[in-house]
């Protein structure tokens, strides 16, 4: 790598820090962003109402190139309304396609499991495939592509649990808790500052060529055949014989080792390293497998949850 790569691979570890500098707290958020960001997947924040999830990517789309958008989601949602719609013009007397704001490079889908499902199937091809199709036509979307989607807890009413095809397709979710008393009082302090005295965004706007060179770098990262077996042997914990299994009615599938191997390879570069290590495993495995995970009726009547399930195989599997 020459001295001008790292100059522009630079710019873009900051990224973490710029997000969040605006934030209390949430170190850990704005690095699962920038993590997503770097291995070209999408994020499924979750948590109470209040904790700064929208406010978060708003700061990291402040940093990137491309546009961005921001779907807020209701039980009335068309899929129209994503993807777009044929619009006629009567001075040509031909139908123009309007694209909708999924043909955005960084989408915030506020609040998905207010969305009806023919919604979150059109999302589901965005996500999946990086297009939609519309009319009969199938369009490309911009490349970079993120989605970064919110979600409040299941439990409220009015909503529509996402699939399972659905989960699978992020590569992280972050369930994210109220904060401390700590840190409340940091939040009050940070909002009473900033009604006096506007923030500015801080930081500079990175370019498309630098992200591409990022990504780039991160796809490099070397992941020790020892490392891989790691990240094998926690997923096969949660299928058939795994230390887990009598607790699992849908195992994790294979999009989750391919997703924890690359969220690890890019924390080892946003940390300086070409190498990943097990503590990059073992720090995103939660954040990676929990939602790919479905507990069965024993497991949620003994109070274990798919993120307490993925504690215990991370306990009970060694790296070496």
């Amino acid at each position: 790598m020459t001295h001008h790569d790292r100059i522009e691979d630079h710019a873009v570890q900051r990224l973490t820090r710029d997000v969040a500098a605006g934030l209390v707290g949430h170190q850990r958020m704005a690095e699962r962003l920038v993590i997503a960001l770097l291995a070209g997947g999408h994020v499924l924040l979750e948590g109470p109402p209040g904790i700064a999830k929208t406010r978060a990517v708003k700061r990291l789309a402040a940093h990137l190139p491309g546009k961005h958008a921001r779907i807020q989601c209701t039980p009335d949602l068309l899929p129209s309304d994503l993807t777009g719609t044929q619009v006629f013009r009567a001075d040509s007397g031909a139908f123009d396609f309007v694209p909708g704001p999924l043909f955005h490079s960084l989408v915030l889908v506020d609040e998905i499991n207010r969305a009806p499902p023919k919604v979150q199937s059109a999302l589901l091809e965005a996500m999946a495939e990086h297009q939609v199709t519309t009319g009969g036509v199938t369009r490309p979307l911009p490349d970079p592509f993120m989605v970064v989607a919110t979600q409040n807890p299941i439990e409220h009413e009015g909503t529509f649990p996402l699939p399972e095809a659905q989960m699978d397709r992020f590569l992280l979710h972050l369930f994210l808790e109220l904060p401390d008393a700590t840190s409340e009082r940091a939040i009050l302090d940070l909002v009473e500052a900033e009604a006096l005295a506007p923030p500015t965004t801080g930081g500079a706007v990175i370019a498309e060529a630098d992200l591409h060179a990022a990504r780039h770098a991160v796809a490099a990262v070397h992941l020790a055949p020892a490392l891989k077996d790691f990240i094998v042997r926690l997923v096969m914990a949660t299928r058939a014989g795994g230390v887990v299994a009598d607790w699992v009615e849908h195992p994790v599938s294979p999009r989750g080792t391919l997703s924890l191997a690359s969220a690890a390879r890019a924390r080892a570069w946003l940390h300086g390293r070409d190498h990943a290590l097990p503590e990059d495993v073992e720090e995103l495995a939660e954040d990676a497998l929990a939602h790919r995970l479905i507990p069965n009726w024993q497991a949620v009547s003994e109070g274990r949850t798919a993120r307490s399930l993925v504690a215990e195989v991370l306990r009970e599997v060694r790296p070496w």
